[in-house]
C-alpha cells in the first residue's frame, strides 16, 4: 500500500506508455509472423479478446520489477535488466496461454507459435527501452552543454576508473557543478588508452606536467586537478601529486567519500586527507535508526567533537536537539552552521556550565533528552598538569552532573567522550577522565542491578579515542600556523608517536558505539576503544607538512624540539596491561573491561574531593585521585 500510496501522474503516464509498447509489440511480432496470408487477420479477432487480460496482468509485472516507478533521467544497467525481465515473465505467460489454454481448449492448434513468441521477446525489450534510451540521451547531451557552457573549469581527474566513473556520473547528473573533465590520469596500466564516460585515460600520475603542458599548447589550459579517493592511497604518492600541482600553478580539490551521506562536492584538500589509514566501514542505517527521531543533548557543542556530533545527529534525523556550552562564540557558530544547512531537526543552543549542577538538571529535565552526549571537558596536558582543580571541578564533577541529570531525565543512554590518555594516566587529564569513567561505569552497573536482571532502562557508556585531526589545540594547525608565519615548528620530542583519525570518523564510530550498548541484548561493557590505526610519528609529520607548502624542512623551515611538556609521554596506548579486551563484533570498536570500584567507594572518594578542591588542597587532591586510580603514574607506555 505504501508504494501505492506514492505513484504519481509521472507513474501512470508511464505505464501508459509501457501498455502502448507492449500491445505494440504484440501486434507486430503478428504481422511480421502472418503477413504473407491471411493468418494475421484471422487471429485478430482472438487477439483482440485476450489483450485486455494480458494487458491488465503486464501493468502488475510492470509494478513489479518497478518500471513505472523508475525515473528515465536516471536509467541505467539494473533498469535494463528489469526491462528483460520483464519481457521474460510476459513472454513466458504468452508461452503458458498458447500451450496450455488456447491450443487444446479453443483453437486446436497453436495461436501464437513459438517464432510469434520469440519475435515477441526482441520487439518488447525494444520497444520499452527506446522511448527511455532517447529521454535518457536527451538529458545527458542537455547537462553537459549546460555544464560546458556555465565557465567550467578544464579539469584533470586524478584516481582509478571506478572512483573517476563516480564523479563523471555527478557531473552529468548536475550534482557537481563548474568543472569540466577532459581528462583522467590512472595508476592503472590497463586504464590506459580507453574512454571512461567519453573522457580519455591519458596516462598515469607521473604524466600530469606532460599532460598540462599539452593543453596549455592547444591553448586548453588545464585549470583543476581533482583527486578520487584512490589517489589518496599511500602506494599513490599524494604529497608529490600535491607538490607537482603546486609548481604548475593548478588548483586542486577532492571527492568525498560518498558512503557517509554527504554532498557530492568537492573540497580542497588538506593534509589531514593525506594522514589518513583505511576508514572503518560505518553502518549509516544502523546510526539512523538509533536517531532518527530522538530527542539529543550534545555537552560542548561547541567544541571540535561537540559540534562534529551535532552536525551528524541532525543528519542522521534527530527530531530536536538541545546544544549545551559555556563558550558563547562556540554555541554562536554552531547553531549558524545548522542553520546554514537548513537542518529539518529542532535546534537550540543553551549557556550552561556543567559545572552548574542544578542548572544542568534542570535543562535536561525541561528537554527530555533520549540520547546525551557528553563532550565538554577541559583537554590541554599543560594547563591541566598546571590548574589541577579546574580539571577536577569540569572533568570528575561536571560528569557526574552530566550523568546523574540524564539518568534523573529519564534518557536512554550517556554516552561520554573519553581519552586514549585515561589508560594507564600519567597526566591529570587521563587521571580526571579515568575517574569520570569509573562513575559511569558504577552507575551504569547500579542501574542493571537495580532492574532485577532485565534490561536497563539506561546506559551510560564512555568511548576512548586519540587525538583527532584539525580539532582545537591539535598539533596540526598548530603546524600550519607556524609554517605560515615562517617557522620554526615546534616538535617537542624526536620519537614522540601519536594515533590520528578524522573528526567525521570517530564521532560516527562513538554513535555506533551506542548502538552496541543499546542493543536488543545488554552488553555487559561500558567502555569502548575505537580502532585508531597506526601512530604517527611527530617529527615526521611536521616534515611532511612542510613538504607540502612547497618549502624544505631544515632550509627554508627550520624544526625545533621543545622537550616534552608536564603530563605528556612518547608513546600512547590504546589498552592498560591488565584491563581485558573483548571483540564486540562492530568494526572499528573494541570493548574494554578495567577495574570497576563500587559506588559506595566512589561516593567516599567525592566528597573527600570536593572537600579537597574547596581548600584548594592539591597534595590531598593527588592522593584521593591515587587512591581510586592506583595505576596513576605509570611509565608502561
Amino acid at each position: 500500500m505504501t508504494r501505492l500510496s506514492h505513484l504519481t501522474l509521472r507513474n501512470f503516464l508511464i505505464a501508459l506508455h509501457d501498455l502502448l509498447a507492449t500491445a505494440a509489440a504484440l501486434f507486430a511480432a503478428f504481422y511480421l509472423r502472418f503477413e504473407g496470408g491471411d493468418g494475421f487477420f484471422d487471429r485478430l479477432p482472438l487477439l483482440f479478446q485476450i489483450l485486455p487480460y494480458f494487458l491488465a496482468f503486464s501493468v502488475v509485472v510492470f509494478f513489479i520489477f518497478n518500471l513505472t516507478t523508475t525515473k528515465w533521467r536516471f536509467i541505467s544497467l539494473p533498469d535494463a535488466l528489469n526491462i528483460i525481465r520483464v519481457a521474460t515473465v510476459l513472454t513466458v505467460a504468452l508461452l503458458i496461454l498458447d500451450y496450455i489454454f488456447v491450443a487444446p481448449n479453443v483453437r486446436g492448434a497453436f495461436f501464437l507459435g513459438k517464432v510469434t513468441i520469440v519475435l515477441y521477446w526482441f520487439l518488447e525489450i525494444s520497444f520499452l527501452s527506446a522511448l527511455r534510451m532517447t529521454y535518457r540521451y536527451f538529458r545527458y547531451t542537455r547537462v553537459r552543454r549546460h555544464a560546458r557552457g556555465e565557465e567550467a573549469a578544464p579539469t584533470l581527474l586524478i584516481g582509478r576508473a571506478a572512483d573517476a566513473e563516480v564523479l563523471l556520473r555527478g557531473i552529468e547528473s548536475g550534482a557537481i557543478k563548474r568543472i569540466w573533465p577532459v581528462g583522467v590520469l590512472s595508476p592503472s596500466i590497463s586504464d590506459r588508452g580507453q574512454f571512461i564516460r567519453n573522457v580519455p585515460v591519458l596516462g598515469g600520475f607521473d604524466d600530469v606536467e606532460d599532460v598540462v603542458a599539452d593543453f596549455a599548447k592547444r591553448n586548453k589550459p588545464i585549470a583543476r586537478l581533482v583527486m578520487t579517493p584512490s589517489a589518496f592511497e599511500p602506494e599513490a604518492r599524494p604529497e608529490s601529486i600535491l607538490m607537482r600541482a603546486r609548481k604548475l600553478g593548478v588548483i586542486v580539490n577532492r571527492m568525498p567519500s560518498l558512503e557517509s551521506g554527504d554532498a557530492p562536492r568537492l573540497t580542497a584538500v588538506a593534509v589531514e586527507d593525506l594522514l589518513l589509514r583505511p576508514s572503518e566501514t560505518i553502518d549509516y542505517a544502523r546510526l539512523e535508526a538509533l536517531i532518527n527521531g530522538k530527542a539529543v543533548i550534545v555537552t560542548g557543542g561547541g567544541g571540535s567533537i561537540g559540534s562534529e556530533i551535532c552536525e551528524r545527529v541532525v543528519a542522521f534525523g534527530a527530531a530536536r536537539l538541545l546544544i549545551v556550552e559555556n563558550s558563547e562564540p562556540a554555541l554562536y557558530a554552531i547553531t549558524e552552521a545548522l542553520a546554514a544547512r537548513g537542518a529539518a531537526a529542532e535546534v537550540e543552543g543553551r549557556i550552561a556550565d556543567i559545572r552548574d549542577r542544578e542548572r544542568i538538571m534542570r535543562l535536561m529535565a525541561g528537554f527530555k533528552p533520549d540520547i546525551v552526549f557528553h563532550a565538554a571537558a577541559l583537554k590541554h596536558v599543560p594547563i591541566l598538569e598546571r590548574d589541577w582543580s579546574e580539571g577536577v571541578k569540569t572533568n570528575i564533577f561536571g560528569s557526574i552532573n552530566v550523568a546523574d541529570a540524564a539518568v534523573a531525565a529519564g534518557a536512554e543512554a550517556m554516552v561520554m567522550i573519553s581519552t586514549d590518555k585515561a589508560i594507564e594516566p600519567v597526566s591529570m587529564l587521563g587521571l580526571t577522565k579515568r575517574f569520570a569513567e569509573m562513575y559511569c561505569q558504577a552507575l551504569d552497573h547500579d542501574l542493571a542491578a537495580d532492574s532485577g536482571g532485565a534490561r536497563s532502562p539506561m546506559r551510560l557508556i564512555s568511548v576512548r579515542f586519540g587525538n583527532v585531526l584539525a580539532s582545537n589545540g591539535s598539533v596540526v594547525p598548530k603546524f600550519k600556523a607556524q609554517i605560515e608565519a615562517g617557522g620554526p615548528v615546534t616538535v617537542t620530542h624526536p620519537d614522540m608517536v601519536r594515533y590520528f583519525m578524522t573528526i567525521r570518523e570517530a564521532c560516527d564510530l562513538v554513535i555506533t558505539a551506542a548502538t552496541h550498548a543499546l542493543g536488543t541484548h545488554r552488553p555487559d561493557v561500558s567502555v569502548y576503544v575505537l580502532n585508531m590505526g597506526q601512530p604517527v610519528k611527530i617529527v615526521d609529520l611536521a616534515e611532511r607538512m612542510i613538504r607540502l607548502s612547497g618549502l624544505q624542512p631544515g632550509y627554508d623551515i627550520e624544526i625545533v624540539f621543545t622537550g616534552m611538556r608536564p603530563g605528556e609521554r612518547l608513546h600512547e596506548i590504546l589498552f592498560a596491561t591488565e584491563e581485558p579486551t573483548r571483540e564486540i563484533g562492530v568494526a572499528g570498536i573494541m570493548a574494554a573491561q578495567p577495574n570497576e570500584p563500587p559506588m559506595q567507594t566512589l561516593r567516599k572518594w567525592i566528597v573527600a574531593l570536593e572537600q579537597a578542591i574547596a581548600r584548594d588542597d592539591r597534595a590531598t587532591i593527588r592522593t584521593i585521585l591515587k587512591d581510586a586510580v592506583p595505576e596513576f603514574g605509570s611509565t608502561a607506555a
